[in-house]
Parts: structure tokens; C-alpha cells; sequence
């Protein structure tokens, strides 16, 4: 495993257990990401880095029964929190890493990525593995609860302009990674980023 594996591991290892209870108030605003997906009844949706399951039941709600949901981390602790909240009755959950996705290309309708993009080591690597599970036409969408200027402040830094999830920084890198960026939203009550799979 690789050092920044390893990193993001321990970084969540350590938080899972009181996760949701640091951000109570989030749920409300997984759910409206979500609906932005335009998911449909038996559509295939992939959570990115799923964490504690948060948007599993949102997920599972859009996609319903006929639909198939997939979460997945790299984390055994965050996927433990998942199971324990009950959200394993609302998709598949896979310990793997969002980098070598064990699915088969194509498969998939839609990826889902709540805070992911900040801990990806090989974003255009990454995003390309994304897209590859997707079909043409399918739908990305980076999500946090919160914008980059209130993260920041919540972290007690200064946004930069190197920062990825900057537009002028997060389009190119889409663009090259197999993806079209179709919307932007970057609020202090929530970020989102929407990109259509390209052919």
C-alpha cells in the first residue's frame, strides 16, 4: 500500500466512529446533491469514497428497488460505521480503492464523490479509473456539504489558487480525465461540480 494509502486510512481510522456526529447537519444537503444526479428507477450509481453511507439511502431512494448501488472506500473503519448505521440494506459495500475499481467498464450510470477529490494522489489517474466504470453519458458529481472558502475556514487555512477543486483547476482536469464539466456551484453551505462521461 502506498504511503498516501496509508495516510488517508489512518486520517479516517481514526474519525469514523464520531464522523457523522462532528457534521449532524449534513444530511439535507446529500440529499439535494444527489437529486442534482437525475437518477432514474434501475440506474447503476456508484458512492465514490462512501465513507459512513451517507448517501446510500439517498442513493438507493433515486435508483430504487430495480437500481443498483455500489459504496465503496478504502477505509475498513468508515465501511464498519456504514454497516453499524444499517446502510448495507441500501448497496453493496466494497473495501477498494476508487483507483483500481474492481467493476467492469462501462457498468455504471453514475459516480457520486462526496469530499473525495482532496485525497485522491493521482486526480487525473484517479478520475480516469471514474470514467472508465461509467458509459458515455453518464454523471460525476464531486461533492461537499461545505464550500471551499467555509472549509477552509473550518480548517483554519487560506484558500490558494492551486487549489483543485478551484473551477478554473477542477474543468481542465476533468477535461483531460474523460469528462465534461457541466455545472459549478461552489457556496458556503455546499460545493458541487457536475461532468458528463465523455465518448
Amino acid at each position: 500500500m502506498s504511503d498516501d494509502h496509508t495516510r488517508v486510512q489512518e486520517f479516517f481510522a481514526a474519525r469514523a466512529a464520531d464522523w457523522e456526529r462532528r457534521f449532524p447537519g449534513d444530511g439535507p444537503v446529500y440529499e439535494a446533491a444527489v437529486a442534482e444526479l437525475g437518477l432514474r428507477p434501475g440506474d447503476r450509481v456508484l458512492d465514490a469514497g462512501c465513507g459512513t453511507g451517507r448517501a446510500l439511502p439517498p442513493l438507493r431512494a433515486a435508483v430504487g428497488h430495480s437500481g443498483v448501488v455500489i459504496g465503496a472506500d478504502l477505509t475498513p473503519e468508515m465501511l464498519h460505521e456504514a454497516v453499524r448505521k444499517g446502510r448495507d440494506r441500501d448497496g453493496v459495500l466494497l473495501l477498494t480503492d476508487v483507483a483500481a475499481l474492481p467493476l467492469r467498464s462501462g457498468s455504471l450510470d453514475a459516480v457520486f464523490a462526496a469530499g473525495l477529490i482532496a485525497h485522491l494522489p493521482r486526480p487525473a489517474e484517479n478520475l480516469r479509473e471514474l470514467a472508465r466504470v461509467v458509459r458515455p453519458g453518464g454523471v460525476l458529481a464531486l461533492f461537499h456539504p461545505v464550500g471551499r472558502a467555509a472549509l477552509a475556514a473550518r480548517q483554519g487555512r487560506q484558500i490558494t489558487p492551486d487549489d483543485l477543486r478551484a473551477e478554473h483547476n477542477l474543468r481542465p482536469l476533468l477535461a483531460g480525465s474523460g469528462w465534461r464539466m457541466t455545472s459549478y456551484v461552489d457556496r458556503d453551505d455546499r460545493f458541487l461540480s457536475l461532468a458528463v462521461r465523455t465518448p
